[in-house]
């Protein structure tokens, strides 16, 4: 959505063309900025299985003119279910519609999502280096001169660290921040045809290893489960992970029992351990920003980590624009977005620990309805 173009900036590099670089390459070039995107991956792909879009994150993407696509290429529902594990129904998830013409919730495979918001990326005209991150940078009084990996250099007006949770950007230009924490929990993801009667979004808790249901199109869906995080000096192989996802799946009914039952090993499964941290500020430093993973890396039990990064990279842009100089831009930028992250990650993390904890399911859903209600604010 184009807004008052930035004056204080001419030329921006985005290091890291995953959802948070490219929602604020498509923020700053359409208020005006010449934009560069680099990112490592020399094919510009993007792994796993489907993504959980919740009403503020469809919200987020309604900035940027993508909605409609969202809408017809991923699944659009009202609500979410929650049920005990063994498919008893507990509630349905209050999830209000925020906007008017805006869904409540839905959910989309995650190369499709990319793959639209790379189309957006070229309408613009944004040019894309791959296979390609910063080795060096150094701040100036108007710029940073930066070193590229190829051995090539630059000089931009800005430059935007939105390279993950594993950011160079911040290895290199912010030693106050740290690497995310592990939080004792690990997310197994699997894909797969949708089971027959599912209209929503569906939880099943009260057991030790929790599961989701996300409908991601007419056909397909993905399910999340959450467990301990062990150790291990090695990867699983694809056959270790059928086999051992098949048996945390063995107490469970409803639909995620139709997984267990159903699934083969032609599907898609990935397992992960996860971490998150709110870095400390300033999130600048000199003309040197992060947004994303790379300073707000969130667990997944709001589904809000891919909607915070593109709101963050829509408010750079915004407050760029408004201010009188760089530096009070990106003080402004992150003054909007501190707290509303920090409640992302801190809930998450109390859900995870609740989670871990065996938790009461009801207690559960009210920490999910709190933490919902609170996103639908404006950001």
């Amino acid at each position: 959505m184009t807004g008052e173009s930035i004056s204080s900036i001419a030329r921006a590099l985005i290091v890291g063309g995953g959802i948070g670089g490219m929602a604020s390459a498509i923020s700053l070039a359409e208020r005006g900025v010449e934009v560069d995107l680099i990112d490592l991956d020399p094919h510009w792909r993007v792994y796993g299985a489907g993504i959980t879009i919740t009403g503020p994150t469809l919200r987020a993407y309604k900035h940027l003119g993508l909605l409609e696509e969202i809408k017809q290429q991923g699944a659009i529902t009202s609500k979410t279910r929650l049920f005990r594990y063994d498919g008893t129904h507990i509630l349905d998830l209050d999830e209000p519609v925020i906007e008017e013409g805006l869904p409540a919730t839905g959910g989309i495979m995650r190369p499709i999502l990319h793959h639209i918001m790379q189309k957006r990326v070229r309408e613009l005209e944004i040019p894309v280096r791959l296979g390609l991150t910063v080795t060096a940078l150094e701040n100036r009084a108007d710029g940073v001169d930066v070193r590229f990996s190829d051995e090539t250099s630059g000089r931009y007006d800005l430059v935007v660290g939105a390279d993950s949770v594993y950011s160079t950007v911040r290895d290199i230009a912010f030693p106050h921040m740290r690497p995310a924490v592990p939080t004792g929990q690990g997310c197994w993801r699997i894909s797969i045809a949708k089971p027959p009667g599912l209209e929503m979004g569906e939880f099943f808790l009260g057991h030790a290893n929790p599961c989701g249901i996300t409908a991601c199109g007419p056909d397909s869906v993905y399910m999340w489960m959450l467990t301990p995080h062990v150790e291990r000096d090695t990867h699983m192989s694809e056959d270790e992970l059928f086999d051992t996802l098949k048996a945390l799946l063995a107490d469970f009914g409803g639909n995620a029992g139709w997984i267990r039952d159903t699934m083969t090993r032609d599907d898609w499964i990935n397992y992960r351990p996860l971490a998150a941290v709110l870095q400390p500020g300033p999130w600048y430093n000199g003309r040197i920003v992060l947004l994303g993973d790379a300073v707000h890396a969130t667990t997944p039990h709001l589904a809000s980590g891919a909607g915070m990064a593109v709101e963050s990279g829509i408010v750079l842009a915004e407050e760029l624009a408004r201010a009188d100089s760089v530096e009070q831009g990106l003080q402004a930028y992150q003054a909007r977005r501190f707290d509303r992250c920090r409640d992302v990650i801190e809930t998450s993390v109390a859900v995870g620990k609740l989670q871990l904890a065996h938790g009461d399911p009801h207690v559960h859903a009210e920490m999910l309805e709190g933490a919902l209600s609170r996103l639908n604010k404006p950001f």
